[in-house]
């Protein structure tokens, strides 16, 4: 995947821009993808490569979009700000901070809950899977 990261990152608002590449973290519950429900993927708001699917999105109380797994494979960092001992979850390509994976998720759906900002993620409906060049992940919902 290629991409002009500078040129994109001139496309975020601020709140995108402090998330991704300030690893800040939105209020609980203020997210649009929060209590969000359609059928589609979540991909990176900087570099589009795909995270998440809407079959993997649960609600986890939190205040942020969960998920029990990622589309593709992720990078991992251990982060231990604000006194907490967390794994924070990054894309692989653009080295955006997403959000933290935790071990507090589903079990009957591997233990993990993948905690998300949303200002780090771009909604691609199913509909609009082939329009926005990731047919590929249509197989995920058959």
């Amino acid at each position: 995947m290629t991409f002009d990261k500078e040129k994109q990152l001139k496309k975020l608002t601020k709140e995108q821009y402090d998330v991704t590449q300030k690893a800040a973290t939105e209020y609980p519950f203020s997210g649009k993808y929060d209590d969000f429900y359609e059928k589609g993927i979540y991909v990176d708001v900087v570099s589009g490569e795909a995270l998440f699917s809407s079959l993997d999105k649960y609600d986890a109380g939190c205040g942020w979009p969960s998920f029990t797994k990622p589309i593709e494979k992720l990078v991992y960092h251990r982060d231990q700000s604000h006194n907490m001992e967390r794994t924070e979850v990054k894309s692989p390509v653009a080295d955006s901070h997403l959000g933290h994976v935790f071990t507090d998720g589903p079990v009957s759906e591997g233990g993990l809950r993948y905690c998300i900002n949303s200002a780090s993620l771009r909604f691609i409906p199913y509909e609009e899977l082939d329009d926005e060049g990731y047919s590929e992940y249509k197989k995920l919902f058959q």
